[in-house]
């Protein structure tokens, strides 16, 4: 269903444009400097989101190091690009050969990253959504769900926190939550940045004011398990958006090819630069592994 709905949305976007103006701004392109780009962005978002994650699974599972998680949630990109549920329990099962681990316990520790990437996004989108002019009641419906996360935080119910998955929340605790969510900074920063600037490649020159109006709108809808990697999410999305922006074009159908060449050529990028750091990264994670497991492969290993 994600990859028929992201056809259909990419359908869509280039039903819309102008072909002859979508293949001149391919043309212009300087590929060797966009291509360096998003593997520098790639690189900056997995060390960024490797100094959050690793609060979490260092509170809820033992000494995780640095090294280590950084390149096992590496490899754990070659999932994700299929979907990121996908790649986020293919991360849990991992780490928990790795450290030896419960299986349960780590998948809390994961529950607890959605969580306070969740906390995250719904800052970031309510900023977006309030700057954008949407009514606050529409701003305000997403926080009262994060306000009543906490208070079952606060009040820890016994039923629930001697479930083995959902422990590590409330270990975690409201301060706990707030910290990784402190730490998730820099990689909001840097996902934010990655999300706006490939635009200016393409000659869609959007201004700081209005990115960051749109771009944090974008960021969450990306982030949604709707398509795979966003792609058709962030076509359709940055074409309603961006393509007032879009500098040289004449009409609106010529603005539109430009701004969908520009999230194609991105979404193309984004998946060559992930696989290739996916299988690097692999090879290194597959190491961290007790020699057992990598005699009998992980597919077939025991819990230990």
């Amino acid at each position: 269903m994600p990859i028929a709905i992201a056809v259909g949305l990419v359908a869509f976007v280039l039903a819309r444009i102008k072909w002859e103006a979508f293949w001149a701004e391919l043309g212009r392109v300087h590929y060797a400097a966009f291509l360096g780009f998003v593997a520098l962005f790639l690189c900056a978002l997995l060390a960024a989101d490797t100094l959050a994650t690793r609060y979490i699974y260092r509170r809820t599972i033992g000494k995780v190091r640095y090294h280590e998680l950084f390149l096992v949630r590496g490899a754990s990109y070659l999932p994700s690009m299929l979907n990121h549920h996908v790649g986020q329990a293919w991360l849990t099962y991992f780490l928990s050969r790795v450290y030896g681990a419960p299986l349960g316990r780590v998948a809390g520790a994961t529950l607890a990253v959605y969580a306070t990437w969740g906390g995250c996004m719904l800052l970031l989108g309510a900023a977006g959504m309030y700057t954008a002019g949407l009514d606050i009641k529409l701003v305000l419906l997403p926080l009262v769900a994060g306000v009543g996360y906490l208070v079952l935080l606060h009040l820890r119910p016994k039923r629930l926190t001697r479930i083995s998955v959902l422990a590590p929340l409330f270990e975690l605790g409201i301060a706990g939550h707030f910290l990784a969510m402190l730490l998730r900074l820099p990689h909001m920063c840097v996902l934010f940045l990655g999300t706006w600037l490939p635009f200016w490649f393409f000659h869609v020159e959007v201004p700081l004011g209005p990115a960051l109006t749109y771009v944090p709108i974008l960021m969450v809808a990306v982030t949604l398990p709707v398509t795979p990697l966003g792609i058709g999410t962030r076509d359709a999305l940055a074409q309603q958006f961006f393509a007032g922006f879009v500098v040289g074009a004449a009409g609106s159908e010529e603005q539109l090819a430009i701004v969908a060449a520009s999230t194609t050529t991105t979404a193309v990028a984004i998946i060559l630069v992930n696989a290739v750091m996916g299988v690097v990264l692999l090879a290194g994670a597959s190491r961290l592994l007790p020699a057992e497991l990598r005699k009998a492969g992980v597919a077939k290993a025991e819990p230990r």
